[in-house]
């Protein structure tokens, strides 16, 4: 092998073995977080779609969905069920009156 192949192959065997990994150990945390976020997009939409997309909450709802989503994506369910609850919480805070 030359010298660049080896820390390429490095760097490539563990994205290889994960995506081989299977199922979650942790199924119910992770059906949590997918179901908490298709749940908590859809309550963003629908504050959006009721003229609260400017506030400051809904913005860090939006910011927090995101980051839940790429916890989720590195098998990191505690941590997406975390953002996602706080992220529905800013979400209902946008809808109320100031």
């Amino acid at each position: 092998m030359s010298r660049l192949s080896l820390p390429l192959f490095a760097l490539a065997l563990p994205l290889l073995l994960s995506a081989c990994a299977g199922a979650p150990l942790h199924q119910n945390q992770a059906n949590e977080c997918s179901d908490g976020l298709r749940t908590a997009y859809s309550e963003l939409e629908q504050a959006r779609a009721h003229g609260f997309d400017g506030s400051v909450e809904w913005t860090k709802a939006a910011g927090l969905l995101t980051a839940a989503k790429v916890q989720q994506q590195f098998g990191k369910y505690p941590n997406c069920i975390n953002k996602v609850r706080r992220a529905r919480y800013y979400i209902h805070q946008a809808q109320m009156p100031h």
